[in-house]
């Protein structure tokens, strides 16, 4: 089972926070050293190293670059355009920083991820100026040290071996903020655009500044799975990312490698297994039958684990039919489109449900009339015997034998059979 990410941003989100916060979970950082040295971008250099947040040992990433002859330390984005940086204006667009991320060598998940922040980045930046995103000019953004941040976590992502990531609210300050352009609101209007677009959840708390930047959003949209953080849950490790700031809550960033500790336990019941589906329903009472049957074939075509009609009578006494729908999570929004593409409702109730599951394998028999598929189920030390249905339909067929015939010598021969 692959792991899962979860990031904790009670104090925000920032790109050298999360590349800590990753490097701290176990990522390589000679990899990240070998990937970033492959690509054209000179004048700067990698700080690796721990450092306290409100007494909270934390690893700390930063990037230190070459300005007027001195190494000088750049501090956290209070803003992405903003003046504050330490650094000459390097303008470029969106081209350039693409041909930047295809120069370095490392496999295409990374440059598909980090081409990926930085359009969000510069989607989010083309609607706060009226712009279009070709037209967008990076300014600190596309400047040596939000580059590296971009990349780094990519590199990081792909290292771990992460393939899904969950993701707190993100809490961000308050107030306004100097750019280039200006004073600014927090939080700032890329960011803004950024939780728009990506349905991110913010909370604004009463610290002054910024704790969200765009880069972290663009990060933090990138990654999002969408998924909620499971209601129990086994931490296999934790990272700690420090920020620059100096709140009075520690300025972290908490990432934790966690399981779903459902998935990973055990029924009271020995070999059940607990599991968790979604149902989805709907009334339906102005559709025609054949849209009706031909919706249910294609959700289940579609892998749905189950669905089905249920008359009901519904307002004005009408008849009608409720569909209900059990599938992962993963597939709701296609069960959605398949029922509101092919049916006449407007609206789909949905809720998680759990189910006890037997433990049960499939077993491919060859019988005289033919091979034969047998579901092999076990109830404590019950064993029960489910052969398929087409497989009886084709031998009752084929050898004109009843039914009921055929399924109980099925059965007969898995409880003498050695093979099971």
């Amino acid at each position: 089972m692959s792991e899962i990410l979860y990031l904790e941003c009670y104090s925000g989100i920032s790109g050298d926070m999360t590349v800590g916060a990753l490097l701290d979970l176990g990522a390589d950082c000679k990899v990240l050293e070998k990937t970033l040295q492959s690509i054209n971008l000179e004048g700067y250099h990698l700080h690796f190293g721990r450092t306290r947040k409100c007494g909270i040992d934390a690893y700390d990433f930063d990037v230190h670059l070459a300005h007027e002859g001195l190494h000088e330390h750049v501090k956290e984005h209070e803003h992405e355009h903003s003046s504050n940086h330490h650094h000459a204006h390097v303008h470029r667009n969106i081209k350039d920083i693409y041909n930047i991320i295809e120069s370095m060598q490392a496999s295409e998940r990374v440059k598909a991820l980090s081409k990926r922040m930085f359009d969000i980045v510069a989607e989010a930046e083309a609607k706060a100026h009226g712009i279009l995103i070709e037209e967008v000019h990076f300014h600190e953004v596309g400047a040596i040290d939000s580059i590296v941040d971009i990349i780094s976590v990519a590199v990081c992502i792909e290292n771990l071996g992460i393939d899904q990531v969950i993701l707190s609210t993100l809490w961000d300050g308050q107030g306004f903020v100097k750019c280039q352009h200006g004073v600014i609101p927090v939080p700032v209007p890329a960011t803004v655009n950024i939780a728009q677009k990506y349905a991110l959840k913010l909370k604004l708390t009463d610290n002054e500044g910024e704790m969200v930047t765009p880069t972290g959003a663009a990060i933090a949209a990138a990654l999002n799975s969408g998924k909620q953080l499971p209601e129990n849950y086994l931490i296999k490790r934790i990272g700690l990312g420090a920020g620059k700031k100096d709140l009075k809550n520690a300025n972290i960033l908490r990432a934790m490698i966690i399981e779903d500790s459902i998935e990973n336990c055990k029924n009271t019941e020995p070999n059940e297994e607990p599991d968790e589906l979604w149902k989805l329903e709907t009334n339906i009472d102005d559709c025609t039958g054949e849209a009706m049957g031909f919706t249910l074939e294609r959700l289940l075509e579609a892998g749905a684990n189950d669905a089905w009609y249920t008359p009901v009578y519904m307002k004005k006494n009408r008849p009608a039919y409720m569909l209900q729908v059990l599938c992962s999570e993963e597939q709701i929004e296609q069960m959605q489109d398949i029922i509101f593409s092919h049916t006449t409702t407007v609206g789909i109730r949905r809720n998680k449900v759990q189910r006890t599951v037997l433990e049960r394998e499939l077993k491919h028999l060859k019988m005289p009339y033919g091979d034969v598929t047998v579901k092999v189920c076990q109830h404590k030390e019950h064993i029960y015997f489910y052969p398929e249905y087409e497989d009886v339909k084709k031998i009752c067929v084929d050898h004109h034998k009843k039914y009921k015939e055929v399924y109980q010598e099925i059965i007969e021969f898995c409880k003498y059979s050695g093979n099971l």
